[in-house]
């Protein structure tokens, strides 16, 4: 695949955007007029700098309100026109971009703007040049590409050719039917962008909401399936308004681009073998569960969190055959308590202070994960390991944490018998069963980027993203989950600074896991063990039960159950749902226990009670405490 992607679609100033482009991988770019405007340097310039990248200019953009102008404001168009073509030949690209005219001063009809094209492409030809022809889905006379290319094909002229681009395609509810019917030669560039499905007018959904594909809601698959059956072989090329990119970090932005078109072309040669024929990736690892977590704290927070884990009913299990590393089990859960003063956790812990450093995830095949996650541009991670033990592989995830991968079969699956040492503790389960959910807080304009990370390298999907009132402003909270549920991953980030979960960003200094779930068969029966431990929850107003009592018409005994406990409940069909949250470890990180019955969401219902329960601990004590937003 051919890729590019327009200045438009990073933040920063020109030369910076390119740097960034370029570091990501592309092999071209299209200019943006309005940065070349705030560029410094010169067309020779630009064009040396892009030479000096190894980045190709694909095309220039944009010429507005072209065709169907009559009189003197024609003569300016063509007058214009050569200008650019001039700054075109000088910075050294061939193609120019027409968007569709949006002026009210413009006439319709596909004949006459066929002829003004024709005109165009003579003048365009002399100087060895292209022009192709976009239909905006806010175009006054022109927005469908179907009309565009008709345009176009009443042109015939060789200079004169079609530009598709995906977003103004799905605008208009328009279907990729008839793309199929256009040869792939007449087609000058392909421009994908992805959308959230959102009721509002084309042009404010187009300037403040695409996003890269994989990141949306829009059917890019098939609009790339349709393309590439025309047998195209031009640039597919990033055209992405959006403010969270705008305001981001360039080089993570131009990065995710790069990851999306990898993902695009891999999935389309996974599905559509006899058209496209891109380079053939493992595919999406399966993910069959938490294997462990680490946290990486000092000595004496150790201890503490070691007390935490035996009120939750977790058993002392194992200790590191050569490092200050503790293994805590119950079910098919593993906690790693790392209070080593040297290597990655230590350097974690240094960074952000007591806190989850590594998560361990099952796969089907570690080797395959790995190869799909390098190229998938995630940066993978090694460290010296001492002889006899396990070189586990590992990529970075948020917030500089890091993502083991182990097998349930072969040396992969020895780690705890080759490298802990069991201990004679005794046994002191709750009832908890596996690792339900881990929630990862992060900024806002983060939370896309994550979502892609996970989506392309794993078999995870994104669930609709929800809107949750924190006391202090919104939280947005979108889950990533598994098919089966083995895998369930809470992602949230707030643009509000006095949310519990931007406060938890400035307490941990980044992104990272704000809270773990636990399921259990039993929520009363574990709840009951772990207060005869000592452990403390989080205080539920009465008024909750009151209103859930009369919400749901519960059983007298099973709402006084819930009362009494201080366990929150939802409904969803048929399907019950009970949880329950300890309070934060060192203001820091949570815990939560949950209880499923043929149900598969978070508990969204219940966040706005939990969140102004946790708010109003965290004043009462002076300190902001973390929250998890998902459930």
């Amino acid at each position: 695949m051919r890729t590019s992607i327009a200045t438009v679609s990073l933040s920063g100033n020109l030369t910076e955007k390119l740097k960034a482009i370029a570091a990501a991988g592309y092999t071209a770019v299209e200019i943006f007029e309005a940065d070349f405007l705030s560029y410094a340097g010169t067309a020779r310039d630009l064009r040396n700098l892009c030479a000096d990248l190894g980045v190709k200019i694909a095309a220039w953009q944009p010429f507005r309100d072209f065709e169907g102008m009559t009189g003197k404001a024609r003569a300016q168009c063509f007058h214009l026109a050569r200008a650019k073509f001039d700054l075109m030949q000088e910075v050294g690209t061939d193609l120019m971009l027409i968007c569709s005219n949006v002026s009210p001063a413009s006439v319709g009809g596909i004949d006459r703007a066929a002829a003004d094209f024709r005109e165009l492409g003579d003048l365009a030809q002399s100087r060895g040049l292209r022009v192709g022809y976009e239909a905006l889905a806010w175009g006054r006379h022109v927005s469908d590409y179907r009309d565009a290319w008709e345009v176009v094909r009443r042109a015939n002229h060789p200079s004169i050719g079609l530009i598709l681009d995906s977003f103004h395609l799905f605008a208009r509810g328009l279907t990729v039917d008839a793309i199929t019917a256009i040869p792939g030669d007449r087609i000058f560039l392909v421009q994908l962008a992805d959308a959230p499905k959102l009721h509002l007018d084309s042009l404010s959904w187009s300037r403040h909401f695409r996003c890269f594909p994989g990141q949306g809601g829009l059917d890019v698959d098939g609009f790339m399936a349709a393309v590439a059956a025309t047998g195209y072989e031009g640039y597919y090329s990033h055209e992405i308004f959006n403010d969270q990119f705008r305001a981001g970090s360039a080089p993570r932005t131009a990065l995710d681009g790069m990851r999306s078109l990898i993902w695009l072309e891999d999935k389309l040669t996974s599905e559509n073998s006899d058209i496209v024929r891109g380079p053939k990736l493992p595919p999406p690892a399966n993910c069959r569960g938490v294997e462990f977590v680490e946290f990486a704290v000092d000595t004496e927070a150790g201890k503490r969190l070691g007390n935490l884990f035996a009120a939750l009913g977790f058993r002392h299990s194992g200790r590191h055959v050569s490092k200050q590393v503790e293994r805590w089990s119950q079910g098919a859960i593993n906690l790693v308590i790392n209070t080593e003063r040297d290597g990655f956790a230590h350097s974690h812990h240094v960074t952000h202070g007591p806190g989850v450093c590594a998560i361990g995830m099952t796969v089907d095949n570690v080797a395959d994960t790995m190869e799909r996650a390098e190229n998938l541009k995630a940066q993978s991670f090694r460290q010296p390991v001492a002889p006899g033990e396990l070189e586990i592989p590992a990529i970075r995830g948020v917030g500089g944490s890091l993502l083991y991968f182990l097998e349930a079969k072969g040396p992969l699956a020895e780690v705890w018998d080759r490298e802990f040492v069991a201990t004679d503790a005794a046994e002191t389960n709750a009832g908890l069963t596996r690792v339900d959910h881990i929630n990862q807080s992060m900024l806002y304009d983060e939370m896309l980027s994550w979502g892609l990370f996970y989506t392309s390298i794993f078999n995870l999907s994104s669930a609709q993203q929800l809107d949750i009132a924190d006391p202090s402003g919104l939280v947005q909270s979108q889950a990533i989950v598994s098919k089966d549920g083995a895998m369930r991953i809470a992602l949230n980030g707030s643009m509000a600074n006095r949310t519990l979960s931007a406060r938890f960003l400035a307490e941990f200094f980044g992104a990272g896991v704000q809270h773990i779930a636990f399921e259990t068969h039993d929520i009363f029966a574990s709840v009951e063990a772990m207060r005869a431990n000592g452990l403390d929850f989080l205080h539920i107003p009465a008024n909750y039960y009151d209103d859930l009592e009369a919400r749901y018409d519960l059983a007298p005994e099973v709402a006084k159950r819930l009362r009494d406990n201080q366990i929150l409940y939802d409904r969803d069909g048929d399907g019950e749902f009970f949880q329950i949250y300890t309070r934060a470890f060192d203001d820091r990180f949570f815990f939560e226990v949950v209880e499923r019955r043929n149900y598969n969401g978070f508990g969204a219902a219940n966040a706005p009670i939990r969140l102004a329960a946790q708010s109003r601990e965290a004043r009462d004590v002076g300190v902001p405490q973390p929250v998890h937003q998902a459930s």
